[in-house]
């Protein structure tokens, strides 16, 4: 299977907080695995700014050293990457004042895409839109990129938006969401929306319930400050899983086109009822012999934040009434995991008996690891001794389906950035997506604050805490094991 690469215009990157984490470990290299799958054009340009005083020499080392540490398998292609190098620059911009922009203007050439990514603090997405405006860096063709959070609470996510607005129309501003850009993620828009199979199926007559798990192993790490503004419900709750409760429920679009895409999305958020108290878990991890607790990591004794959601959502449409949607997503689990499950009904009526027990067809879409998706189907057990019934999947993992080619699928944010220059917004979130979603979250995190909620104790490497599983529980159900 050869896969097929389809060039982008030339164009103007620049990366407002170039020499910052998220550039270093994730913007630069995959930019760079564009290039050598010969994605970017010749003229493409990576334009570096940052408060820094670095010449642009200085910055293509730093360049170059952030590939090997983050993707030494493509930083053995030395050819390509001195290639790439050639094509990077930097410019030495305050944010808050005057310093720079000049120059940073003076770099950029005319009839190009340009294209401005704020890999910064949200705190700076206004000051930096004026500024391209004020110094005439952006016509009415140019993009910005901006990281999530988008707010954090709907009268800040409405002031974001607002102030976005002031310079830019909503054509211009890609509010991009990594896990849109997953493989499997748009892959399930094939699945659904490209095979007569599943599409008949895909409504409450038939499907049981539907369980979204991304799991984490790892702990707040070096986010502490940050995360404990925000918990797992504005990290990952309000976007993320969103996101993907979103593409699982929503009706089909009349075509694949960025806005259609999205108006069906807004459709099923609108949709969501609120979420009662007793439908909804908040957890903390505690501390190991091997990990400290969240409280020592976020170095807060008296937090009372979550690191773990569990919640039982329901959407009031004709396609999704009465059919539970389980949402989890938490830190310091037992595997690193994420998968949307789609559990469909028993059948009507079982021609093997009881003995044969209860069988149900199980459809499971893998984000991470080894992404893929495989349908759990009942056959026969072989051997001889009766009709002896057995689940077995049909897996495909991509890697082993679609051989070497799946091996070098794009990572999220260099397949996201290239649909910035395309100018293709399907896999990024609209403003008014963005403020329904808060619309809905706010009451719930209102809601502990206003009960004092505090957080249960979970143990480092589990599951969650046990109240998770008793939402399940009370309502005859399971969660899926979290599992690598």
């Amino acid at each position: 299977m050869v896969s097929r690469v389809i060039p982008v215009d030339s164009f103007d990157l620049v990366i407002f907080g170039g020499t910052g984490d998220l550039a270093r470990r994730k913007i630069l290299p995959g930019l760079f695995r564009r290039y050598a799958s010969g994605q970017m054009p010749d003229e493409g340009r990576i334009i570096g700014a940052a408060r820094s005083d670095m010449t642009c020499d200085e910055f293509r080392t730093m360049v170059k050293e952030a590939v090997e540490e983050f993707d030494p398998k493509s930083a053995k292609d030395t050819e390509n990457l001195e290639k790439f190098l050639e094509r990077v620059f930097y410019v030495a911009v305050d944010a808050m004042g005057d310093g720079g922009w000049k120059e940073l203007g003076d770099l950029l050439r005319p009839d190009m895409i340009r294209a401005f990514y704020f890999s910064v603090a949200p705190s700076l997405f206004g000051t930096i839109a004026e500024r391209l405006k004020t110094f005439d860096l952006a016509d009415d063709d140019a993009r910005i990129v901006v990281e999530k959070p988008f707010g954090k609470d709907l009268e800040t996510a409405r002031a974001l938006n607002k102030s976005l607005a002031e310079h830019f129309h909503e054509g211009q501003i890609y509010r991009i969401d990594h896990y849109l850009g997953k493989e499997t993620v748009q892959n399930l828009m094939a699945v659904r929306f490209g095979n007569m199979l599943f599409e008949p199926l895909w409504n409450s007559q038939y499907v049981d319930h539907i369980q979204i798990t991304v799991a984490e192993t790892v702990g707040v790490g070096g986010r502490g400050s940050y995360y404990d503004t925000s918990g797992a419900m504005r990290d990952m709750v309000q976007n993320h899983l969103m996101q993907l409760l979103c593409l699982i429920a929503m009706e089909p679009p009349a075509k694949f086109d960025p806005d259609a895409v999205r108006d069906e999305k807004l459709k099923v958020i609108r949709a969501l009822d609120p979420v009662e108290p007793h439908h909804i878990v908040r957890g903390q991890y505690s501390a190991s012999e091997k990990s400290a607790s969240y409280r020592e990591d976020v170095e807060n004794p008296r937090s009372f934040t979550e690191s773990f959601v569990a919640m039982r959502c329901e959407i009031s449409n004709w396609r999704w009434a009465g059919t539970p949607f389980y949402m989890r997503t938490g830190k310091r689990l037992k595997a690193r995991t994420s998968e949307i499950a789609v559990v469909f009904k028993d059948a009507p009526h079982s021609i093997f008996g009881a003995e044969a027990g209860v069988h149900r067809n199980v459809l499971s879409i893998r984000l991470q690891p080894n992404e893929g998706m495989t349908l759990g189907v009942t056959i026969k057990e072989p051997g001889p001794g009766g009709m002896r019934l057995v689940d077995v999947p049909l897996d495909m993992t991509f890697a082993e389906a679609l051989g070497p080619d799946a091996e070098e699928v794009p990572d999220a944010y260099e397949r996201l950035i290239m649909d910035v220059i395309r100018g293709n917004q399907t896999l990024f979130m609209r403003g008014d997506e963005v403020e329904a979603a808060w619309a809905w979250t706010d009451p719930i995190i209102n809601g502990w604050t206003n009960r004092n909620d505090v957080p249960k104790p979970y143990d480092t490497g589990s599951a969650g805490p046990d109240d998770a599983l008793m939402l399940m529980h009370r309502d005859g159900r399971r969660w899926r094991e979290i599992k690598e």
